[in-house]
């Protein structure tokens, strides 16, 4: 686009932005005429999907900041106006987490939603995502917003919409992030940000909310005791808030806590990068572990819908893999509904491990497999436990359709705990569910980039030209943008070794990564991760 182009662009930008620090930046970037980061910035438009919005921190609509969420906001708005039924006052509740804009981006959104006629419940202070999930269903609201990047980088912020009625209280997906999306575009195009109505009539959400949440968590697990030495860290997240009354509630120890990342802290000074996956990030965590020799390593994402579970080993404390605690916490659901009775469903993203259909068909349960993302999982019909491997956990999706960092806790100890009791570890607890549902190993290679063309130039070159071995071995290639009867077109790639093993390669939705995951399956642990290897080594070479 034409230096003069962005320039007239910036410049209206600059005239309704009511931030004084991204209005520095702009003004700074118009002075300089610096093109390159005038098109960074007025070059495209964050796109608002099933994910809501997500990106990092600036000036202009392809960065996060107080117009672009105002835009969501009045755009949000008008869908749930336009779709009410007759004579409904649409309502929403609006909960944000301890990211840098958070609170600003969530009072703008109240206040901007409340002036266009919808009923507002915003959040009397800094509260996990589940929270807001639990409160749609709670409390049957038209929808839900919560301020969050998760885990994204420390300069990202984002915006996550959930949708009541039909929806369940779950996140959005097609097509409606379209039909919220036109929205956003109109209001984007006739409207400026000071131009939007605004009123203080917001209701404020607190206590209550919090203590229903914590009373309907609690009917999880039964009331338990004893000397369970468990360590906790919110990753400087919002987590502890919550974490700490609900196990004291439970009867369960008190955890330690990691002092440095206890409280929120949107700069996340002790972490490259917030997520519980990243390698160090658990460092901290696993230091106060060995010091005081700590029985479990508890770690939620810097807004408590991931959890993280570590364990001591021979060879020091080491992170379950997403895919072990989902059997784990899959294989404690199934009998808990067994045991009373009930029917439905378990259910899993497509790169997570095939594990849970054994869980499933061992229990007399069904299985589906989804795509990547709880907006999916938690539309499936009579879902009693929904996980993906990127450490995304819903133990009551009855009450929180969606994953759930801070319930997924509670179980984890409260299981850890009865273990202890009868003498055993959680690492033999793992064990004994391998003997029984079988001996899969997973893992995944995470490649980050800065040059996102790099994804698509990759994805494209293993679709025209796949390999017909891998490994030595002959793999077939289904391309998952086909679709199929069982699940709707997604920019993936499967491959199917004759042996048995399985190869996923797909961009990740949230952040610049492509993704590759990786499954082998054995008659015992030590055949099947020596298989899992070799498929990584061969994968990390077809990637390069």
């Amino acid at each position: 686009m034409p230096l003069a182009d962005l320039l007239l662009q910036a410049e209206a930008w600059l005239a309704q932005d009511p931030d004084v620090k991204t209005r520095e930046e702009l003004s700074d970037i118009i002075d300089a005429l610096d093109l390159a980061a005038l098109q960074s910035r007025f070059g495209s438009r964050l796109t608002f999907g099933t994910a809501g919005l997500r990106g990092e921190l600036g000036a202009g609509p392809n960065r996060m900041n107080r117009v672009l969420v105002g835009q969501a906001a009045l755009g949000l708005a008008r869908y749930l106006l336009a779709n009410a039924a007759e004579s409904e006052v649409p309502s929403v509740v609006i909960g944000f987490d301890g990211r840098v804009n958070s609170n600003v981006f969530a009072r703008d959104s109240a206040e901007i939603m409340a002036g266009a006629g919808v009923r507002v419940l915003l959040s009397d202070v800094m509260c996990p995502t589940p929270l807001v999930a639990f409160a749609v269903k709670h409390l049957n609201l038209s929808a839900g917003v919560m301020v969050t990047a998760s885990h994204n980088p420390k300069g990202d912020n984002g915006y996550k919409v959930y949708l009541g009625g039909n929806n369940g209280g779950g996140q959005i997906i097609s097509p409606t992030d379209s039909q919220i999306a036109e929205q956003i575009d109109e209001v984007a195009a006739t409207i400026g940000f000071k131009q939007m109505k605004k009123s203080q009539n917001v209701q404020v959400l607190g206590r209550s909310i919090r203590e229903a949440y914590r009373e309907q968590t609690l009917k999880l697990v039964e009331p338990t005791a004893g000397d369970l030495k468990i360590v906790y860290t919110a990753m400087h997240g919002v987590g502890w808030a919550t974490v700490a009354p609900l196990f004291e509630a439970a009867g369960l120890p008190k955890p330690l806590v990691v002092e440095k990342q206890i409280e929120p802290d949107g700069t996340f000074p002790t972490v490259d990068f917030p997520n519980p996956e990243e390698p160090g990030a658990l460092d901290l965590a696993f230091e106060l572990a060995a010091n005081e020799q700590a029985d479990l390593v508890l770690a939620n994402d810097p807004d408590a819908d991931r959890l993280a579970v570590g364990i001591p080993t021979p060879n020091g404390y080491s992170r379950l893999t997403g895919d072990q605690l989902g059997m784990v916490l899959a294989h404690w659901a199934a009998t808990r509904a067994k045991a009373q009775g009930l029917r439905g469903n378990l259910a899993c993203s497509i790169v997570s491990s095939s594990s849970l259909a054994e869980v499933a068909r061992v229990n007399g349960l069904g299985f589906v497999e989804t795509l990547t993302g709880f907006k999916w999982i938690t539309k499936v019909p009579n879902l009693i436990f929904g996980f993906e491997e990127a450490l995304g956990y819903s133990v009551d999706p009855a009450h929180t359709p969606d994953k759930d960092g801070i319930s997924a806790a509670l179980v984890v100890a409260s299981i850890a705990s009865e273990l202890a009791k009868a003498g055993k570890t959680l690492h033999q607890h793992i064990g004994e569910l391998a003997e029984i549902y079988g001996h899969f190993a997973t893992g995944q290679i995470s490649i980050r980039v800065t040059d996102l063309s790099i994804i698509g130039e990759t994805m494209q070159r293993l679709r025209s030209q796949p390999p017909a071995q891998i490994a030595g071995v002959d793999a077939k290639l289904t391309d998952l943008a086909l679709g199929s009867e069982l699940l709707p077109p997604t920019d993936g790639l499967r491959f199917d070794l004759a042996d048995g093993r399985r190869v996923i390669v797909r961009p990740s939705g949230t952040e610049p990564k492509l993704k590759c995951y990786l499954q082998a399956k054995d008659i015992s642990d030590e055949r099947a991760n020596q298989a899992l290897k070799q498929l990584d080594a061969a994968m990390r070479e077809l990637l390069k």
